[in-house]
């Protein structure tokens, strides 16, 4: 069992997170187009997230035991008359996937979000293609809201991506 930790990312995080952005075996799974992405872009973003913390939380997933940086979860779009957020993950580390390292992560993520800082709603969009990670955000609470058709183009064709969200009161801890 794989123990494992949430930190604020960091610049030292860059490199890493830039050569994952720009793995295409990566991206796939994630409901974003694949760009090649510079260090600079990744710099850019970096510095935008540190002027705008108070409407993201952009967090390191880290193996306990190696202190290994392995991905990146998030918190954005934070509305604080609304209290709700977007979640969004990304698993870099290919040695950890299928490890449970993305439920405890999501879990801790989700912790952090309702009992933290207080969100009442946190929502998601995932690729329909991406059973997996649907089963995962089913088992946390998600439920589906609705399907966005034909609403990303990725590897040469259109993907349906599906909204789910999960309430506060609908989130058990003990999971």
């Amino acid at each position: 069992m794989t123990n494992i930790h949430l930190r604020e990312l960091t610049r030292d995080d860059l490199p890493k997170l830039n050569e994952w952005r720009n793995d295409p075996e990566i991206i796939q799974f994630l409901g974003a187009n694949f760009h090649f992405i510079g260090p600079a872009v990744d710099a850019q973003w970096f510095d935008a997230y540190l002027v705008n913390r108070s409407t993201a939380v952009r967090l390191a997933i880290v193996v306990s035991e190696l202190n290994l940086f392995v991905g990146l979860i998030n918190l954005t779009a934070i509305h604080a008359i609304n209290r709700s957020a977007e979640f969004s993950i990304m698993l870099g580390n290919k040695d950890f996937w299928s490890k449970g390292v993305g439920q405890k992560a999501t879990n801790l993520m989700l912790r952090h979000g309702f009992n933290d800082l207080n969100l009442h709603r946190i929502h998601l969009t995932v690729l329909s293609a991406n059973i997996r990670a649907i089963k995962l955000y089913k088992n946390l609470g998600f439920r589906e809201e609705g399907t966005q058709i034909d609403a990303i183009f990725k590897e040469g064709a259109f993907c349906n991506l599906i909204n789910m969200a999960l309430l506060k009161n609908e989130f058990n801890v003990n999971r």
